[in-house]
């Protein structure tokens, strides 16, 4: 019999997470979720489908008729897109500049594609002009990006990739996840053919829901696959081995087809965090996404100008950063986590550590969706600066909170 005393109703801790994500969701997507439930196929349901799709056309800056929600975490998102477009043995270019492009790496590697990389120093992004010697040298049939890489803070500029792709007949594919809605990005204007994010970072809402936009160019490879369903293989599969989609429940072709007119079941959509994601695009288009944007340019430079001030160096090359996050090397002589944990535990503040190469030598802090405030800001410069000043760090006290006041009253003046 269960132990009713060992399990109380949930009640999770305050904190304010000011790491790379997740962050704090907005409230008014908290409350979109706990909307009561309608059937799949209830025309309320259905309008609601609709509705998304029109609102993350907003969101992506696209035309495409194929904008829609994958359920699963922002990951699920890039898999059904590499899962459907990746046949194997396709020549596909992956610039990797952190620990996500790593990872598309690692999913195409599971489509069975011939992977080939460049690396950039983790800090740093790739010109255009690096790009394409890349693109001309492998002739790839798909371009993998990400455009904002959490685990270095970089954005990576894409505004020229497309031409290039046009011009050597590779589809353009880029993970936004940790970069829209804080950043700028043009999907039709830049040529992308596939864009992939999660909702937890600068659209302020839980992980758990990935939106993806495809162009006409994408659909027609999607199209052009064949599924394997539950396992059997006909003749006309055998004949056509290379073309299989293994994957069911990544297959966007199937997932189109239950979201467009045909509406033929695919899988129980997950109702609530529907919600969540329209709630998300709807606020953001709400605001404006220009505003948005310099939302979080204005925040994120606060946080930049404070860090400064206290005299900590910030991580890479601060010409290509993400307004939402911020890297922030660990001084020497200091314990990182000791930090960290001393700002969850003194403060309920999270902030971030980082992977590879950087594991243990840089802080992230972020800026983004809901918390990309002025009060947030305030409050995590104030806290870390009174760890540090604790654990003996000698920065110039209070200069931090001046430094922020002073970006926002230049930034903000009344």
């Amino acid at each position: 019999m269960l132990d009713n005393a060992k399990y109380d109703q949930i009640n999770p801790p305050s904190r304010l997470l000011m790491g790379p994500g997740p962050i704090n969701a907005d409230p008014r997507v908290l409350r979109a979720m706990a909307s009561q439930l309608v059937g799949q196929y209830d025309p309320a349901m259905t309008g609601y489908m609709n509705e998304v799709m029109a609102l993350y056309r907003g969101v992506f800056k696209t035309e495409n008729p194929w904008t829609l929600l994958v359920d699963g975490t922002s990951r699920a998102g890039i898999e059904a897109v590499l899962l459907s477009v990746i046949r194997p043995g396709d020549k596909v270019l992956v610039p990797v500049f952190g620990r996500f492009g790593h990872l598309l790496c690692e999913i195409a590697r599971r489509c069975r594609a011939e992977v080939h990389i460049i690396e950039a120093p983790w800090g740093e992004v790739f010109s255009p002009d690096q790009i394409e010697d890349a693109v001309k040298r492998v002739r790839p049939r798909v371009l993998l990006t990400v455009q904002g890489d959490t685990s270095t803070t970089m954005l990576q500029p894409l505004e020229q990739l497309g031409e290039i792709c046009r011009r050597y007949d590779a589809l353009f594919y880029t993970d936004a996840t940790a970069s829209l809605g804080g950043n700028a990005l043009e999907s039709d204007a830049w040529g992308l053919d596939a864009v992939s994010a999660g909702l937890q970072k600068c659209l302020g809402g839980p992980s758990g829901s990935a939106p993806v936009t495809l162009s006409a160019r994408c659909e027609a490879v999607i199209r052009s696959r064949k599924c394997v369903e539950e396992g059997i293989r006909t003749a006309e599969h055998r004949d056509g081995d290379d073309e299989m989609i293994y994957s069911n429940y990544f297959d966007l072709g199937m997932i189109m087809d239950y979201w467009g007119p045909e509406r033929l079941n695919h899988h129980t959509e997950a109702t609530s965090m529907l919600f969540a994601a329209r709630e998300c695009a709807r606020l953001l288009l709400e605001e404006g996404l220009d505003a948005a944007i310099e939302r979080h340019k204005l925040h994120g430079g606060a946080m930049l100008a404070g860090i400064d001030a206290m005299g900590l160096e910030v991580f890479g090359d601060r010409r290509h950063r993400m307004n939402n996050v911020l890297g922030v090397v660990i001084p020497t002589g200091l314990d990182g986590e000791q930090v960290r944990q001393m700002m969850l535990n003194d403060f309920a503040i999270e902030i971030g550590t980082s992977f590879g190469p950087l594991k243990g030598k840089i802080w992230r802090i972020g800026t983004m969706g809901y918390n990309a405030r002025k009060d947030c800001v305030m409050q995590t410069l104030s806290a870390l600066e009174g760890v540090l000043n604790r654990l003996g760090f000698a920065g110039p006290r209070g200069a931090g909170l001046q430094a922020a006041w002073d970006h926002y009253q230049r930034e903000q003046p009344s």
